[in-house]
């Protein structure tokens, strides 16, 4: 990438995308060896965002069977209000396919900054945990 082309943001990177599904703030207690936010931290808020966003989509309990190209943009702070964002990207038989975003809004700034980005599945299971089919408006799904 150029300099001309690392300062301008590209426009899904400008504001968050789709339904807020979790917000919470980055502490020390958060932190790796280096002292930086552990990105396992971070991709444990994402996935905790993503199933809710997907239980409430399938109706169902869902668990996380996939991640996919995951993008770790930006560093978070400790402080950074870290925010994580859900799109629908597909749904399937028996599974859902969601687009996360992680945004941070760092202290003293206005705007919020994109930070990590990709996709999770999630497999709708019933009370034994077995996979099943997703329902949607009384009628189950056959993609």
């Amino acid at each position: 990438m150029t300099d001309a082309h690392a300062h301008a943001p590209l426009s899904s990177e400008i504001e968050p995308k789709g339904d807020l599904c979790i917000r919470t703030l980055a502490m020390p207690a958060d932190t790796n060896a280096n002292g930086d936010i552990f990105g396992g931290w971070l991709l444990s808020q994402m996935d905790l965002g993503g199933g809710v966003f997907a239980s409430k989509a399938a109706k169902s309990r869902t668990v996380t069977v996939a991640i996919d190209a995951m993008n770790f943009r930006k560093a978070v702070n400790v402080g950074d209000l870290v925010s994580v964002h859900a799109n629908l990207v597909r749904i399937g038989r028996t599974s859902i396919t969601v687009h996360l975003e992680a945004w941070v809004l760092r202290r003293r700034e206005q705007q919020s900054i994109l930070v990590t980005d990709g996709n999770f599945t999630y497999v709708s299971i019933d009370e034994q945990g077995h996979p099943q089919p997703i329902q949607r408006d009384g009628a189950t799904i056959e993609t």
